[in-house]
């Protein structure tokens, strides 16, 4: 048995990677490759049986997944775009599974109302694994991106709550309260929050602390089982826990973990992801010739097809329309609100300029109330250079593929509910189908949509603006370089020269050419490149927080300034 483990897990890891190199060369997603995959495997003479326990997938596999996406994902365009994550996550959920249930249950009466909804809760959540992979091979702009995996980073939390009250409702009463859902939702959402920002907290404070990539790396693979296991405990939503001390944990690891220690996080959740994403897809494929059997034991194929065929359509209306909406505010209220916008910022600047700082306290109010300004100017200037357009819209609605989360949370409906293998056979299959639906249409469709892209010439003005602006802030915080001293002592001259000529020059503009200090100097020489390259760690989060500039412009000067820091550690 053990030999058996380990001829499939040895095979699982060689079809990942064919799928992977085939997807590069061929175009199609990697998911969808392996769920064909998974599905011939199935069939090969003697392919032993697979089952993959849900609750394993739910509390093992969701977890890091969500964890890995979360802390990848800045804070500053997630909290940007909340307005339309939120209204695609949470209401778009709800209102889908409640739909998906009246209206199942109505066309096929033997499904319980309870049932029809905890049927559309597992079909509800979309997974941005296929659509981000496509859309960062064919170009989707980063707003659109971030949307997407802020929505599925999200949608699950939704999901399970729904489906946890469906479940409670068809074990006892057979009665489903959407106000009693709503109720839970909130606590669950107020207890994850809770957890989920200790979690992260903490666990960012004690990795600070450490000095050892192994330890660090160890309790970054544990903070989202940390984060899970206690708010399910809680009966409030784990995996947006999860989320909550992945989000922080990416937001704070800039300033506080050093460069060896983000790489290696990076690294280790890569690796992490690629090999549970494509396990689970799959598990999809292999697990669906031995679905199809038990459905037909308790159903009819018309009838699956029907049930599926109803609940594919109802998606993809759903999608549309819950788009419409807030695209048909965009645009014609768009102007309006951003007017009044504007006015409340230059009412707010005008307070802030009339202001006098009498001592250290004022003085501190008047630097928030500035930095608030700067980051307000930031957003409205982020509204009007990326709006999400009718095109992005469209874009959005094709990008509804369901994955992970639908496979999984399928499997938890309880053995012994009448129609269960149903049911379950119709989530793989709108899983499946969606995939494929709009998987393999979407390079197509964002290809016609001809978004706009960012030129190499503006990244590269933008990356240059900003650390000359990141390199002034830390000039004026420490002085110039002949007035440093280390440990009450001045700095040697001609130390102090070639830094100024070579070291901030490299580090300020990304000039490779650097002579090395003499070894007598070589102690003072790190010591203020430190210096200096703390300074500019400390603006360049200053300035993220503002948002001025896109964020993959803050990610290529995170980079720079980590792979100096990396040579200080070296030399």
């Amino acid at each position: 048995m053990e030999h058996q483990f380990l001829l499939i897990a040895g095979a699982g890891l060689a079809i990942m990677i064919v799928a992977s190199v085939s997807s590069r060369r061929t175009g199609v997603a990697a998911p969808l490759l392996l769920v064909a995959l998974g599905i011939g495997a199935s069939y090969l003479p003697g392919a032993p049986t697979v089952h993959l326990e849900p609750e394993f997938v739910l509390a093992g596999v969701l977890p890091p997944l969500l964890y890995s996406a979360a802390v990848n994902l800045p804070v500053i365009d997630f909290r940007r775009n909340l307005r339309l994550i939120g209204w695609l996550s949470v209401v778009m959920v709800i209102a889908s599974a409640v739909v998906i249930g009246a209206v199942v249950h109505l066309i096929f009466p033997s499904i319980s109302f309870p049932l029809g909804v905890a049927l559309g809760a597992v079909v509800a959540p979309t997974d941005a694994v296929a659509a981000t992979a496509i859309g960062r091979r064919v170009g989707l702009p980063p707003r659109l991106m971030t949307v997407l995996e802020g929505e599925s980073l999200v949608n699950d939390a939704s999901a399970l709550v729904v489906l946890r009250t469906a479940l409670a409702a068809l074990a006892a009463t057979g009665d489903f309260s959407l106000g009693r859902t709503v109720l839970e939702f909130g606590w669950a959402v107020l207890g994850a929050v809770a957890i989920g920002g200790a979690v992260g907290l903490l666990t960012v404070l004690l990795r600070q602390r450490l000095d050892d990539p192994v330890l660090n790396a160890t309790i970054s693979l544990a903070t989202p089982f940390l984060a899970y296991f206690p708010a399910e405990e809680l009966d409030v939503s784990g995996v947006l826990a999860v989320v909550v001390a992945g989000l922080l944990s990416g937001a704070m690891g800039g300033r506080r973990f050093s460069a060896r220690d983000r790489q290696t996080q990076t690294i280790t959740w890569s690796t992490i992801s690629f090999i549970l994403e494509s396990a689970v897809f799959l598990a999809m494929g292999y697990q669906l010739p031995e679905l199809l059997n038990s459905a037909g034991a308790e159903t009819t194929a018309a009838e699956i097809t029907a049930l599926v065929g109803v609940v594919v359509a109802l998606l993809v209306a759903l999608r549309f329309l819950g788009l419409a909406w807030p695209a048909l505010s965009s645009r014609y209220g768009k102007g309006n609100r951003g007017e009044r916008r504007r006015s409340r910022l230059d009412q707010f600047e005008e307070r802030v300029e009339s202001l006098d700082s009498a001592d250290d306290r004022d003085e501190a109010q008047l630097a928030w109330a500035r930095r608030r300004l700067a980051r307000g100017k930031a957003d409205l200037a982020f509204e009007e250079r990326e709006p999400i357009t009718a095109k992005g819209t469209l874009a959005l609605a094709w990008a509804g593929m369901r994955g992970v989360v639908t496979v999984a949370a399928a499997q938890t409906i309880p053995v012994g509910t009448p129609h269960r293998a149903t049911v379950v056979l119709a989530a793989f299959l709108v899983a499946l189908i969606t995939l494929g639906l709009f998987g393999l249409t979407l390079p197509a469709v964002i290809s016609r949509l001809d978004f706009r892209t960012v030129s190499a010439e503006e990244r590269r003005n933008s990356f240059r603006a900003l650390l000359r602006q990141i390199g002034e802030h830390a000039i004026d915080e420490l002085g110039p370089l002949e007035e440093q001293t280390v440990d009450g002592e001045p700095v040697d001259p001609a130390l102090a020269e070639a830094l100024r000529e070579t070291i901030l020059p490299r580090l300020l503009t990304d000039v490779r050419e650097v002579r090395r200090p003499r070894h007598d100097a070589l102690e003072q020489s790190r010591i203020l490149q430190r210096r200096y390259l703390d300074a500019l760690r400390e603006a360049l989060a200053d300035e993220r927080r503002i948002g001025a500039y896109r964020s993959d412009t803050y990610k290529r000067v995170e980079a720079l300034l980590d792979a100096h820091e990396q040579r200080i550690v070296r030399e």
